[in-house]
């Protein structure tokens, strides 16, 4: 056992008593802490659950004198928040859409899928099957663009498609910024930080106003697309400095060993380099798509009605504006369910990762 882990341990039974009741002034200030913590646990959930008003039945009116949150805004206008502007009678192909990304994540992160073929198999099927549910157009479902697009399956799509383009281009930016080559390396690294100088909003709308005038028409594409290469491209250039730094902290014996061995170069950098880079790199790499998933929300500023924006227009109406607390306390409880999620699979990860250099 470690020094820190026994220092970690409580002495004695009394620990407790010691580190918060050990003289009459400190007992006073522990006693006026838990007293306010429990007071302002009991008016949260006196306001969230004991006064709060739950039925759908009666609209706005039901909330009229309530003491307590009106959760009757999620119970009538939920479809708004999940689905924005997908047309109504097609709404369960949003939600099974978000089922099937919701699925495709959870089987990615199974280490029995942990195989290029089967990580691949995975995402081909679950990106297709998400694409054909929520546009259409082909097997008898109703065509539905692109601009109809909106609330949670938006802002999953978003989040799986920067992901998936942005981590690949990050491993080749990392790549080329550690060329021998000068005007490789350098040409790499000012590209890396000239985006890295620039907030997403800027880019984001740059890439769905600015180029749409610097290429032909037949080269412009959708503008959700354009967003989501905007969105890549920051992502990659932030994750290319962590994987560098996950390949900085690789022994540089290592490479000369290999190197020595004759093995060649895509060899070194797959089977030795990267998979030790990565396992490096994993704290921050986690990090980096939590905050990925929260900056989707930026998106509204170009036009697209992801879920905060859905939020916003389920209680933009003159009937339900008083609510709009409710409406971001259930945005922010799907947040937290992802983010929370994502942070104990990096835990999880970093210990089956620790327990495999043993």
């Amino acid at each position: 056992m470690s020094a820190i882990q026994l220092a970690a341990r409580p002495r004695h039974p009394s620990s407790l008593r010691r580190r918060f009741f050990a003289t009459p002034s400190q007992a006073v200030l522990s006693l006026a802490s838990l007293a306010l913590l429990a007071w302002i646990v009991f008016k949260v959930l006196d306001w969230a659950i004991f006064s709060a008003v739950f039925t759908g039945e009666g609209g706005p009116a039901a909330c009229r004198g309530a003491d307590g949150a009106c959760w009757s805004v999620i119970a009538n206008r939920w479809r708004i928040i999940m689905f924005g502007l997908y047309p109504y009678e097609e709404q369960w192909r949003s939600a099974l859409a978000c089922v099937v990304v919701v699925v495709m994540i959870v089987l990615s992160c199974l280490p029995s899928f942990w195989t290029g073929k089967r990580i691949a198999a995975v995402w081909l099927i679950g990106i297709g099957l998400f694409y054909w549910l929520m546009k259409g157009g082909m097997f008898g479902l109703r065509h539905v663009g692109e601009e109809a697009w909106g609330g949670l399956a938006l802002t999953l799509f978003i989040f799986v498609s920067t992901c998936v383009i942005g981590f690949p281009l990050a491993i080749c930016l990392a790549l080329l910024r550690r060329s021998q080559l000068p005007w490789i390396s350098h040409g790499t690294g000012l590209i890396i930080d000239a985006v890295r100088s620039l907030p997403l909003i800027s880019i984001l709308f740059a890439f769905a106003v600015v180029v749409p005038f610097m290429l032909p028409n037949w080269l412009q594409g959708d503008k959700l697309y354009r967003v989501i290469c905007g969105s890549a491209l920051f992502f990659a250039a932030y994750q290319a400095e962590i994987v560098r730094g996950g390949l900085q902290g690789v022994a540089r014996g290592q490479e000369e060993a290999a190197m020595a061995l004759g093995i060649g170069y895509w060899h070194r950098v797959s089977h030795i380099l990267l998979p030790q880079a990565m396992r490096n790199a994993l704290p921050a790499t986690i990090n980096q798509f939590v905050i990925s998933f929260k900056e989707t929300s930026l998106v509204i500023v170009v036009g697209f009605f992801e879920i905060l924006a859905s939020g916003n227009a389920a209680y933009g109406t003159g009937e339900w504006t008083f609510a709009y607390v409710e409406v971001y306390a259930f945005i922010a409880l799907i947040y937290f369910v992802f983010v929370f999620s994502l942070s104990h699979y990096g835990a999880f990860l970093e210990r089956r990762m620790a327990i495999g250099t043993r």
